[in-house]
């Protein structure tokens, strides 16, 4: 046991020190990181919402329900709002933070549907095209439509690869907890507490719905809404 312990102390020495200016760094980063890409789910997600007036008026039902009308939405509320995390889904889906994820590099060679990929092959995998693959989706799969996750265990945490806006494994994106939520909380309290509509009477259908090309995906044009009325 004595010889065991030393063997266990030898191979703590031997790992990487992360002092305090390197977690003050990835903190940093995670919450840069965090901050644009929230925002442009949480843009794309009201744009879907005011061209969907049903899908609007159901989350908001789901917010009085589950909520209440005397208080705020807290983040302890979230995991009871399954409607919410619908549409979230559903915009992450279309949206994906970042349409093309970080490159990963093939261990060995493979062959997958019929194509050769030759051992250390950087390999991009477009979290875009996957979210709108009619073999995957349907054939509504340019439709937003959050129902299409009801009954169903699709998850974000990247064993479901038909959905993983956040990557797999142990490259995926370290912040997606810190996102979600992020997402989820401003998503519901703006919903909860307005009611968004287009201005100079826009029809919904005519709302520009271009992305911009880059490694996030924002909106091309930004979204701009005038609020009805507090719900």
């Amino acid at each position: 046991d004595v010889e065991r312990s030393r063997g266990l102390g030898d191979v703590y020495k031997r790992q990487p020190i992360i002092d305090k200016r390197s977690i003050k760094g990835i903190v940093f980063d995670m919450i840069i990181g965090a901050s644009e890409t929230s925002s442009n789910v949480i843009e794309w997600a009201i744009s879907e919402l005011v061209r969907h007036p049903r899908v609007m008026e159901n989350l908001q039902n789901e917010l009085k329900n589950v909520v209440g009308i005397n208080k705020m939405v807290e983040e302890n509320d979230l995991a009871k709002l399954c409607y919410l995390d619908m549409v979230v889904k559903e915009t992450l889906r279309l949206y994906p933070v970042v349409p093309l994820l970080a490159p990963h590099e093939s261990m060995e060679a493979i062959v997958i549907e019929g194509y050769y990929m030759k051992k250390k092959s950087r390999v991009i995998i477009n979290a875009w095209a996957i979210g709108r693959h009619p073999k995957v989706w349907s054939e509504n799969a340019e439709v937003f439509y959050p129902e299409r996750f009801m009954n169903d265990n699709v998850d974000f945490k990247g064993q479901d690869f038909q959905l993983i806006p956040f990557g797999s494994g142990r490259r995926s994106c370290p912040g997606m907890v810190m996102g979600l939520t992020i997402v989820k909380l401003v998503l519901a309290q703006l919903v909860y507490c307005f009611h968004w509509g287009l201005p100079y009477g826009i029809d919904p259908d005519e709302l520009d719905m271009n992305e911009k090309s880059g490694l996030s995906m924002p909106r091309a044009r930004h979204l701009l809404v005038i609020q009805w009325w507090q719900v």
